[in-house]
């Protein structure tokens, strides 16, 4: 059954008004870049129909709620025509005024070049960098079903919408999320593919040939062609109606749009793709579409009645959601997830390891995710094919499925840069904290979804094992030692590698209450145990102290953490008093006041870094350091590790040098 159109249940909102819309939106989309002199007009241009019927007519939402959980998400997969859901903010009445489209990519605007989550009311995801926001828009689905299946279809019923372009579709990471998608059998994600075979370059066609519909039935979508229908409202809400009555599968809707209409001058002209129009060009459009010629047309008749019947239509679809979800919503579990937490306690389970344990981190990680999963009703897990190797796998839970909806273990295969993209979709969902592990050299494979959940304050563990030279046989290709000074790099990124196994579990703890996203650092290999997980909360802590002032100070991370305990005993053994700290977490050091850092590492004691990874960075810290400023070797781990320095007889001759050469320079 057709649900109520806008068009036909509120008479404010005539069918002139409606077309009056459509031309503001075209209206901005050439205003705004002309003024700005940068920017995307024509897509925003051909798309304007198309986001009036999804904002106005089809989509569930409340302007006065940006918020509000059981909205249907919407994704601008290609950002780069932001104007065109600025617009849309806009006349919804999201909070965006005409000073705010005026400042388009303006320094510190509302508006800015792409979408920024948490930065404008109504944007849910970070978009810009190509397919991206599409495989956002796939975990979004699977974050809907997974909450819908724990706590009702009364508490969680919307869809994921998303528009995406050709380039969105060229990029790599729509293939992965593509056959994800379809393998899930995601019915609660609609796509629409705006195929308007224009690119920079200039017609699609001279990059690419691919069968966009065989490509996405293969996958297991359902793949719509709709036309030339750009232009017709009725027809596209028909469609996307339509789209939403298929519950077993994603859908595909293809668009033919002509970019750049209804301009006389750049209708289908590759050049429409940036900033095409000119004064002249835009004064001739407006002409065409019966506008005032005049920048930012936008009468307030026309806005207040637009915002009047959205904002009607929202809040009654969500007032009625408030008193039939009202229930879910007072339980602790529904507010835990959707805190991103866990409920009260959630932390009373987690193991202690005894000093002299030997546990691989990774393995650590498995202990303390399967102690909390059911105290964090959001916790959703998974690999990339690497489930039992980076200690990803929630015992006792469901592998999400359309057969199991509520799994809460996710095989992503292997689709590393999908995996990420999804992973942020869900936690900008909400209510789901999803866990995603990979081998640390594969971050190569996924470092767009990492930065962009910086970006975006995506509340995401990313789980990295394998972290060193530890690897051992699988050799330089799999060893990982310029990713973790390039992990440290990204702002906004909480990064932790902990010592051991009580370091890993306070890292657990620390991911959890932390409000944006953390990247875990882990071994392969068994590490004793030589410390209490105290240096985490901290950033850095001493592990172990001498009787006696110290006359070198250790500083190491993860599994070398304990080479510096071992060193700094034979150090101390041979008169030479040493201190040891473990530094898990820079950013999180960073936080401290000074004088924190001046207690780790008192003025006047020479300070020796050992890491097993490239050395850049650890200036900051350390007036020498043992690191691997090369690419590593093929052989058992622990040779390996002893050939390229990282040994307790390396780190006490380093050690030994230092404290001589300072004594030197002081003397």
């Amino acid at each position: 059954m057709r649900p109520t159109s806008l068009t036909t249940d509120v008479a404010t909102l005539t069918a002139d008004r409606q077309q009056q819309a459509i031309s503001l939106i075209r209206g901005f989309a050439m205003d705004a870049p002309l003024r700005a002199n940068s920017g995307h007009q024509g897509t925003a241009m051909a798309l304007a129909p198309l986001a009036h019927v999804l904002y106005s007519r089809v989509m569930k939402h409340d302007p006065a709620d940006p918020e509000w959980a059981d909205r249907d998400r919407f994704v601008l997969s290609n950002g780069h025509a932001s104007i065109l859901q600025y617009s849309m903010l806009y006349l919804c009445g999201y909070g965006l005024e005409l000073d705010d489209i005026r400042a388009f990519r303006s320094f510190e605007s509302a508006t800015p070049g792409h979408p920024e989550a948490l930065h404008t009311a109504g944007i849910e995801v970070t978009t810009g960098p190509l397919g991206q926001g599409f495989a956002n828009a796939v975990g979004m689905a699977i974050a809907e079903r997974v909450l819908r299946e724990r706590f009702g279809r009364d508490a969680v019923d919307h869809h994921t919408y998303a528009i995406v372009g050709d380039g969105c579709l060229m990029e790599g990471v729509s293939h992965e999320a593509a056959s994800l998608a379809g393998h899930l059998a995601l019915g609660r994600l609609i796509a629409v593919f705006d195929d308007n075979r224009i690119t920079i370059d200039g017609p699609t066609s001279l990059a690419i040939s691919d069968d966009v519909a065989a490509r996405f039935e293969s996958y297991g979508w359902d793949v719509q062609y709709l036309g030339e229908i750009a232009d017709d409202a009725d027809a596209l809400e028909d469609a996307l109606v339509a789209a939403k009555s298929v519950e077993d599968r994603p859908s595909l809707l293809i668009l033919r749009s002509h970019i750049g209409h209804p301009s006389p001058d750049h209708t289908d002209n590759h050049e429409a793709h940036g900033l095409a129009f000119d004064a002249d060009d835009v004064s001739r459009t407006k002409a065409v579409m019966e506008i005032p010629d005049e920048p930012f047309w936008a009468p307030d008749e026309l806005v207040t009645a637009y915002r009047d019947v959205v904002g009607a239509t929202g809040a009654s679809r969500r007032e009625a959601w408030l008193e039939r979800s009202s229930d879910v919503r007072d339980t602790p579990e529904w507010q835990a997830a959707w805190a991103g937490g866990g409920v009260s306690g959630w932390d009373a389970d987690l193991p202690t390891f005894e000093h002299g344990t030997a546990l691989a981190t990774r393995q650590a990680i498995q202990q303390a995710l399967d102690a909390t999963v059911d105290h964090l009703p959001g916790l959703v897990a998974g690999s990339a094919d690497l489930t039992g190797n980076t200690g990803t796998k929630l015992a006792g839970q469901d592998v999400q499925s359309a057969d199991e909806p509520g799994g809460r273990r996710i095989h992503y295969g292997v689709r590393e840069h999908a995996m990420g993209a999804a992973m942020v979709g869900m936690a900008r969902h909400g209510g789901v904290l999803p866990v995603g592990g990979t081998f640390f050299v594969f971050l190569d494979y996924m470092r767009p979804p990492v930065r962009l959940a910086a970006m975006s304050g995506a509340k995401v563990c990313f789980v990295f094992t394998h972290d060193s030279v530890g690897v051992g046989e699988d050799g330089p290709t799999h060893q990982p030692v310029e990713q973790l000074a390039t992990l440290r790099a990204v702002p906004d990124l909480q990064v932790i590698r902990p010592a051991d196994a009580n370091e890993t579990v306070a890292a657990w703890r620390a991911t959890v209450e932390h409000d944006g996203p953390t990247a875990l650092v882990l071994t392969r290999q068994k590490v004793d145990v030589v410390t209490d997980g105290s240096a985490v909360e901290r950033g850095a802590g001493i592990v172990r102290e001498p009787d006696q002032t110290p006359a070198v100070v250790l500083v190491a991370t993860g599994s070398e953490v304990a080479v510096c305990v071992e060193a700094a005993d034979r150090l101390a053994a041979s008169g030479t008093p040493t201190r040891v700290v473990s530094l898990p977490s820079w950013d999180r050091l960073a936080r401290q006041d000074p004088a924190y850092r001046r207690e780790l590492f008192p003025a006047g004691v020479p300070v020796l870094s050992v890491e097993a990874g490239v050395t850049f960075g650890w200036e900051r810290f350390a007036h020498d350091s043992i690191g691997i400023d090369r690419f590593g070797a093929s052989a058992p781990g622990d040779e390996v590790l002893r050939r390229l320095g990282i040994d307790v007889d390396h780190v006490v001759e380093r050690a030994d040098a230092l404290v001589t050469r300072t004594r030197h320079e002081t003397s």
